[in-house]
């Protein structure tokens, strides 16, 4: 398995309301290093998973409409919790969403996404395309 990962940063504002979340029930910011990693069982004719100017395009066209705003505002989080691994989903969801419409995007194998929260810390999302 072949994979291409492009990594980008984003800041979000948000508010996680539960106990589990102790301190961080209140309203708080936090600053995601986002690794997107794309993954293909054989190299395309131009021998490359994706391109990577056109993987970064698209990530920074995702992650546009959630950097720098409050999540507890957001319309798609509308009655959720934007937790670590939430956003990982969404953000995974997006970057599929997008991505298959070219044509190097329709022969993935899948995608996955990384949200590092601190250098200890971080939540992981995959997608597999040929999951059935």
């Amino acid at each position: 398995m072949f994979s291409l990962t492009v990594r980008r940063n984003f800041m979000i504002a948000h508010s996680l309301p539960r106990p589990a979340f102790g301190p961080a029930q209140g309203m708080h910011g936090a600053t995601f290093v986002t690794e997107v990693t794309f993954r293909r069982r054989s190299l395309n004719d131009d021998s490359i998973v994706l391109d990577i100017g056109e993987a970064g395009e698209v990530l920074d066209n995702v992650l546009e409409g959630l950097n720098y705003k409050n999540l507890d505002e957001h319309p798609d989080f509308a009655g959720k919790l934007s937790t670590t691994e939430a956003l990982a989903q969404y953000i995974a969801d997006a970057v599929a969403a997008k991505i298959r419409t070219g044509q190097d995007g329709r022969d993935l194998a899948g995608l996955d996404v990384t949200l590092r929260e601190t250098p200890d810390a971080w939540a992981s999302f995959s997608l597999d395309f040929n999951a059935g």
